[in-house]
């Protein structure tokens, strides 16, 4: 599977945004228990934040991301990128990727 990062800033009031939080975060354990690497949070001075997740295509993540409260409720805009990482604690048993 790919690594794919949705980038969010938040355009509704706070007020609003927390009454989706709970269902964003069921969401979120749904990713965990189909076997997707997730995690999730929001930036410290508030008004965005991130999910990285895996997923096997482009496509699969589009309809991962279009499926989130907080997308489907229009509490964030967003960008979605394919995340190619190259080292670290992500990568299987910690080793380098080649980079062709």
């Amino acid at each position: 599977m790919a690594w794919f990062v949705k980038i969010e800033a938040g355009i509704v009031d706070k007020a609003v945004f927390d009454q989706h939080v709970p269902a964003h975060k069921a969401f979120v354990q749904e990713l965990i228990d189909q076997g997707h690497q997730v995690s999730t949070g929001y930036w410290g001075r508030r008004g965005g934040g991130m999910l990285l997740f895996t997923a096997d295509s482009m496509r699969e993540a589009e309809s991962i991301v279009s499926r989130d409260p907080l997308v489907i409720n229009h509490c964030v805009t967003y960008d979605l990128y394919e995340w190619n990482v190259v080292m670290g604690s992500l990568l299987n048993d910690n080793k380098v990727m080649e980079l062709t």
